[in-house]
């Protein structure tokens, strides 16, 4: 078959993403992305450090950024994306503005990351009190909270994995088992699944019927943010934050599922 009468592929818009080098989850950020953008992804420098707040503060560094922002020039994408929650929250707000505006002056067009998305997320659905799900240690879901505190936004309820390592790993079961716990407290107005590297795609609507709430995670508000930017949408069927329609919940609470005076592991 000749194809050449096409005159050749359709015209691509670009997002530029920044990964830290152990993001493993390209095909989940390939999900939320619609047929006529294309994703430029690069990884920061491997170093022999677990996740952790020191993990965060390397991958972050606005050096490391600047680099890996360079190497997206040639491709000319429309918007940069840093693709890490942990990378974006671990210094506060003040941090996370200061690496958006090196990552702009390094490749001159507009830049968000992870976390900054997630308040713009909250904002759009009017949540101020939201439920935390991390796959972290303590001393980073602290930070995470501390991040929340500094934009005005109340943690209702906050369970930890614990995990230094292979986050990728985690099951959809393991996430939705999590959630039920974080929202069990009560006065939620949204859960946040958090890092990126955290497997999420499929299990938001699941969770959302559920909980009757808006379930945010890292890699969805990271991918909404970017393609607000170029003008349009994420593709992300029966998910809150992308379709107003999904919003609708029956009035009636949900039903903790827990059991009466059990404790639960990672509780804060």
């Amino acid at each position: 078959m000749d194809v050449t009468f096409l005159g050749g592929p359709r015209p691509q818009r670009g997002v530029g993403v920044v990964a830290p080098f152990d993001f493993a989850l390209d095909r989940e950020l390939w999900r939320w992305t619609p047929d006529d953008v294309s994703l430029h992804l690069t990884r920061t420098p491997y170093v022999p450090v677990e996740v952790g707040l020191d993990l965060a503060r390397l991958v972050s560094e606005h050096q490391t950024l600047s680099r890996a922002v360079h190497t997206l020039v040639e491709v000319t994408p429309e918007v940069v994306a840093y693709a890490c929650a942990s990378g974006s929250f671990v210094d506060g707000i003040a941090g996370e503005r200061l690496m958006c505006e090196a990552m702009v002056q390094a490749g001159a067009v507009p830049s968000v990351t992870t976390s900054g998305a997630l308040l713009e997320a909250l904002a759009e659905i009017g949540a101020r009190r939201v439920a935390l799900v991390t796959p972290y240690t303590v001393s980073v879901t602290r930070a995470l909270e501390d991040y929340m505190a500094q934009a005005g936004v109340t943690v209702t309820g906050c369970v930890f994995m614990g995990l230094t390592r292979h986050i990728w790993k985690v099951p959809y079961r393991d996430v939705v088992e999590m959630a039920r716990q974080a929202v069990a407290v009560g006065g939620a107005d949204a859960l946040f699944l958090s890092c990126t590297n955290l497997p999420t795609y499929d299990v938001i609507p699941q969770l959302e019927a559920e909980l009757r709430m808006p379930v945010l995670s890292a890699n969805q508000v990271t991918m909404w943010a970017a393609l607000r930017r170029l003008g349009t949408g994420a593709v992300g069927p029966y998910q809150a934050l992308l379709d107003e329609s999904a919003r609708m919940w029956p009035s009636e609470p949900p039903r903790p599922r827990v059991h009466d005076g059990e404790q639960q592991e990672g509780w804060t």
